[in-house]
């Protein structure tokens, strides 16, 4: 593009807790930066103060830190991402963004499943843009050599980059800060303190629309707390607290309910990083903060997610908590339960109680989890001559034992078999019968703090239930980017078929006033793009 300097960016990365070294962009190129006139970014793109949005392809070639790679990408996962980028986009959830999906005659080999049985694939370019990618990893370039590994970054002791660096995003994505605090190191603070909390605000995000990123590796977060590098990511279908969307996490590092701790200890990372341009002493403090901000920011969009929008409750949290774990026993899908939640009224006067609870379980229970389907999700992972092995490791050798293995993976495994075991003496009949008791408790549980919305309030019993059924429908998605409605897409996609994709995209832009699962809207697809968008659009 004219006045373009394409450029590949160096960073690191811790990956499975461990510190990789050098990594940098394998596949992706940066090719310039858009300056977008003022009035031309309505609701388009994600706030940016600086105006500026880094244009980037990913899959166009070599770059210097492809290592054995060809820096290609083929359209299976580029449609992956420019689907998922998009669907958070119109979930509220911070995200990069993807401009357009090119495809070629050219082909590539790639084993999908490793098995040793490669197959070609069309080579594809994703378009991304985003006020910046730079990432924590961007600063573990400096790192000294790791105590583990030995690996150390190709930056070590060039101390005045890593300053160059901070100056340059503070002063482009955090110019509130740059402005309120002039001394350096108060500056330094104020901006990972905004890091963390952005992080923890996305985090929470993620687990209330049942989103899995599947690598969490310190070089897949971004300094502005977007979701980035979409790779073996999953939407949950059936609850499942230890959800695993990444077929190498064999330890279930990255699982669901593990995000929001793994994010914390990337955090952790990103202050050894940032030091010594940041105390060690102050942002001990910060990373204490985290936790905080994250539960308050889940257990507020939790409370919308319920329909609790006129009080807030000390055994909300409780309620919430008996609902997920109702949910998991029960094999309730994650999505449709909530969505289902905004049809349960608050009580009203006069009415049958046991025939309003029996009606609702009748709904919820459409939800949840055949006896078949409960025994395939309990059925262990691990061999069971593997586990009888690890078992008996545990006990005489806890230090070789420690070395394959943790507890909380045999854990795991232990309890699927319980839980197996129980499901292999049931019957469909008997599940459903216990599945029904689950959710008439927490059912009822549910209405009376509902009664409690009621107390005090000036608005009718109607205008109460109108305004909290309007709350959860734009708070609960009513459809997610499920894998299989990626797949199907990308399999019409790989016989020249994109009208799947089309179709996914216009389902997303909906209004959520059309009960959809959208908070925002982007420029509907027969409007004219502003001109800084056409010239970007050169393919």
């Amino acid at each position: 593009m004219p006045g373009s300097e394409p450029a590949a960016h160096c960073y690191c990365g811790h990956q499975f807790g461990q510190f990789a070294g050098q990594l940098g962009d394998g596949a992706a190129c940066y090719l310039g930066e858009v300056k977008v006139p003022p009035g031309q970014n309505p609701d388009l793109l994600l706030e940016n103060p600086s105006g500026r949005w880094e244009i980037q392809v990913k899959g166009a070639g070599l770059t210097p830190y492809s290592r054995q790679a060809d820096g290609r990408k083929v359209l299976r996962s580029s449609i992956r991402e420019f689907l998922c980028s998009e669907a958070m986009f119109f979930l509220g959830v911070p995200t990069t963004r993807a401009g357009s999906v090119v495809t070629s005659d050219s082909m590539v080999l790639r084993d999908i499943y490793y098995s040793g049985r490669p197959r070609h694939e069309r080579c594809s370019v994703v378009l991304r843009i985003a006020p910046t990618f730079l990432r924590f990893g961007s600063f573990e370039i400096f790192k000294q050599a790791d105590e583990f590994t030995g690996r150390q970054g190709p930056s070590y002791g060039r101390d005045e980059i890593r300053g160059q660096m901070m100056d340059y995003v503070i002063e482009m994505f955090y110019p509130e800060i740059l402005k309120n605090f002039p001394d350096r190191v108060e500056r330094n603070v104020a901006f990972f303190r905004e890091v963390v909390h952005r992080t923890a605000r996305l985090v929470a995000q993620w687990q209330c629309v049942g989103f899995c990123h599947g690598v969490l590796n310190t070089d897949n977060m971004s300094i502005l707390g977007l979701t980035l590098d979409y790779g073996p990511y999953g939407f949950m279908d059936r609850f499942d607290p230890d959800f695993i969307c990444n077929a190498s996490d064999n330890s279930g590092r990255y699982s669901y309910q593990a995000q929001p701790a793994v994010c914390r200890w990337n955090i952790v990372k990103l202050a050894e990083a940032l030091a010594p341009e940041l105390p060690p002493e102050r942002a001990k403090g910060i990373i204490d903060e985290y936790m905080d901000v994250y539960n308050r920011f889940y257990l507020e969009n939790m409370r919308r997610k319920l329909g609790l929008i006129k009080k807030e409750e000390p055994e909300d949290e409780m309620l919430i908590t008996e609902l997920l774990q109702t949910m998991h026993n029960t094999g309730a899908d994650f999505t449709n339960t909530f969505r289902s939640l905004s049809q349960i009224s608050c009580p009203t006067e006069g009415e049958n109680e046991v025939d309003v609870v029996r009606q609702a379980t009748q709904l919820l229970l459409e939800q949840c989890a055949s006896l078949e389907e409960l025994k395939a999700a309990n059925k262990p992972t691990m061999d069971p001559r593997e586990l009888a092995m690890l078992l008996s490791l545990a006990q005489t050798n806890p230090a070789l034992f420690q070395m394959i293995s943790d507890r909380a993976t045999i854990a795991r495994q232990l309890d699927k078999l319980s839980k197996l075991k129980d499901l292999m003496e049931s019957s469909e009949e008997q599940l459903k019968v216990k599945q029904g008791e689950d959710w008439t408790v927490w059912i009822t549980r549910y209405r009376k703090r509902l009664g409690r919305e009621l107390e005090g309030q000036s608005d009718t019993v109607t205008a109460v239930q109108d305004e909290r059924v309007k709350v959860m429908n734009s708070t609960n998605p009513r459809v997610v980017l499920r894998n299989y409605i990626a797949q199907n897409a990308i399999e019409a996609a790989e016989n020249g078929d994109f009208s799947e994709v089309r179709k996914i995209l216009e389902e997303a832009e909906e209004e959520p006033t059309a009960s959809t699962s959208t908070v925002r809207s982007a420029l509907p697809y027969d409007s004219k793009p502003p001109a800084w968008a056409q010239q970007i659009c050169v393919t």
